[in-house]
């Protein structure tokens, strides 16, 4: 079992919720690639995970790559993201619905997979 506050120390852009998990995110539309990379500084005092995706940032598409990339990387339906804060700008909230302890789990061990991502 995680602990909310050992999972928050080591991935600081996600914070366990009553029903689910916020992720803080600073999203690259129209990139060379649609990759998940590290966390980094959001420029609003915010660690925040940096994802990039190639499509363009009009009608909704990069949000919906986003919302499409994140659900594949860590194997989540995508109707379990919600985008709570930030739908126009490259700075969001997502809102991912579903056990906490289980989501935690499975971005610790992203996280591990992926020692680059880490803070």
């Amino acid at each position: 079992m995680v602990s909310e506050r050992a999972a928050t120390e080591r991935a600081a852009p996600f914070l366990a919720t009553g029903g689910g998990l916020k992720v803080a995110v600073i999203l690259v539309p129209k990139a060379s690639a649609n990759r998940v990379g590290g966390i980094v500084d959001g420029g609003d005092g915010k660690a925040r995970l940096k994802v990039s995706v190639t499509a363009a940032a009009e009608g909704g598409k990069a949000n919906a790559a986003l919302i499409k990339l994140l659900a594949k990387t860590w194997r989540l339906p995508k109707t379990a993201f919600e985008i709570t804060a930030g739908p126009a700008s490259r700075r969001k909230t997502l809102f991912i619905e579903g056990d906490t302890e289980i989501l935690l789990e499975n971005v610790k061990r992203w996280l591990e997979r992926h020692p680059k991502a880490a803070p």
